[in-house]
């Protein structure tokens, strides 16, 4: 049966995304590897093999999925299967403290962002006062991009996203900075639909085992090695974004 599968969250260097994809398709002949658009119903589908999603979206809006695991990234901010986003503003306003943009303006990508988002609203102990406004972006480079143009005075930047950005497109952070960074919590998880056998997903693990191991195709993407994961590994995202 043909399955599809896809790693559509950091697809910053696509040659990069493409030689990862090529890994999964020589060990599982029948995928079909996709550039999904609309990532829910991709996340969705029962004949999904394997993706990345972010946490929020995983513990809100994706009960049925299995995790697989989760990448170790090289970024710095991250240790182990954890990262944690950068507070990023215009370099105008090194030395600043989260504290200091009270009434300013946050852009964020988009509300079920656990990096853009929720990781801010943490930062500020869900004070939805805090900021004068937000600015709905649809992405981190366009976070970026808000905060270039003073559309914006600070996003939080998931710590992956900002240094691919800062290896393959240094002009997204051009007359910018970052002046601290979010808590730790479980990165992105690699997900299957629940209709994946156990037999395959355990065949998903072995095969991104040692496809982080293999530093032609993992160092360009920041990868550094892989661990299986629990839903019970996210539990701790919805914890901390019912926080009040």
């Amino acid at each position: 049966m043909a399955v599809n599968f896809a790693f559509p969250m950091y697809d910053v260097h696509p040659a990069g995304t493409d030689a990862l994809a090529a890994a999964i398709q020589r060990r599982f002949p029948d995928a079909r590897f996709q550039r999904p658009t609309d990532l829910l119903a991709h996340w969705q589908r029962d004949d999904l093999l394997l993706s990345q999603t972010c946490g929020y979206p995983l513990v809100t809006l994706l009960p049925e999925v299995q995790v697989v695991g989760c990448f170790h990234y090289t970024a710095p901010g991250c240790e182990g299967i954890n990262y944690r986003s950068q507070l990023v503003v215009r370099q105008v306003e090194a030395g600043k403290t989260v504290r200091d943009f009270r009434g300013q303006v946050a852009a964020c990508n988009s509300k079920d962002s656990q990096s853009g988002y929720h990781a801010l609203r943490n930062s500020v102990r869900h004070d939805d006062a805090f900021f004068r406004s937000i600015v709905w972006t649809g992405s981190h480079r366009q976070s970026l991009r808000a905060l270039q143009r003073g559309a914006a005075d600070i996003a939080a930047i998931d710590c992956v996203s900002l240094a691919l950005l800062a290896r393959y497109e240094p002009q997204a952070l051009t007359g910018l900075t970052v002046i601290g960074e979010t808590a730790l919590t479980p990165g992105l998880p690699l997900i299957a639909s629940r209709h994946i056998s156990a037999q395959t997903l355990n065949a998903l693990r072995e095969a991104l085992t040692e496809i982080a191991h293999e530093a032609e195709i993992a160092e360009p993407l920041l990868i550094g090695g892989f661990s299986p994961a629990s839903r019970r590994d996210y539990d701790v995202i919805l914890k901390a974004s019912s926080y009040a």
